[in-house]
């Protein structure tokens, strides 16, 4: 992995543009995330109580069009644009969400779960919980089907939402909102997820990987990836 330092939101922006994939903490493969590459008042500066990388999720998602969930080792990455249709493509194995389940590749609960996404996409993740009733006495196990739907690549994460008092200030950290990759990327990513077999785009992301770790095993490359 190359070094480079981030010093800024459009740092950020441009090691995910040229690197296509970067982890937000540190995982198994070593440097490669932002973790690990950013500076450290920009990680949390101590003096002003200010934690940069955790504001600029959602601005360099708007900026970018990147996806953003959880997809490796169930730990947040951006994926750029370009990258992310052949990643989806490798993940869903080739398939769209009702035909996963058709073939009985996916439970009911995680397609109760979609659907309600796919119908009031964008929607925060408060919101979200209340349309499927995940409280106590309710349904159960919203994370865990949500992380698993980031992991598939039938979720992202489009943008990170601040709540407001009733001055109209935000407070607090960003609340998650989530989308499906159909509607947040539109016909960028609908024309291009299904154009090559998820072995195809397999190889393509692992050429990448070995490009970006060429001292590192390629089995372990492999496995991260998911394979």
């Amino acid at each position: 992995m190359e070094d480079f330092i981030i010093n800024s939101k459009n740092d950020l922006i441009s090691a995910v543009s040229r690197l296509g994939f970067l982890p937000f903490f540190s995982n198994s493969i070593e440097g490669f995330s932002i973790e690990e590459h950013i500076s450290p008042e920009c990680w949390y500066n101590s003096s002003d109580g200010a934690w940069s990388a955790w504001e600029w999720k959602g601005p360099v998602i708007r900026e970018t069009g990147c996806a953003y969930g959880k997809f490796f080792e169930k730990k947040a990455c951006y994926i750029s644009p370009e990258w992310f249709p052949d990643f989806a493509n490798f993940r869903r194995d080739g398939y769209d969400f009702d035909a996963r389940y058709d073939d009985g590749l996916a439970n009911y609960r995680d397609k109760e779960l979609y659907e309600l996404l796919d119908q009031n996409a964008p929607v925060i993740s408060k919101r979200l919980k209340q349309l499927g009733n995940y409280k106590k006495g309710g349904n159960k196990g919203f994370d865990t089907i949500i992380t698993r739907l980031q992991s598939q690549c039938y979720a992202v994460i489009s943008d990170f939402v601040y709540m407001k008092d009733r001055f109209g200030n935000p407070y607090g950290w960003g609340v998650a909102e989530y989308s499906t990759p159909e509607r947040f990327m539109g016909e960028a990513f609908t024309q291009a997820v299904y154009n090559r077999t998820p072995e195809e785009s397999f190889e393509l992301i692992l050429s990448h990987f070995k490009k970006l770790f060429p001292d590192e095993d390629e089995n372990k490359l492999r496995k991260f990836i998911g394979r």
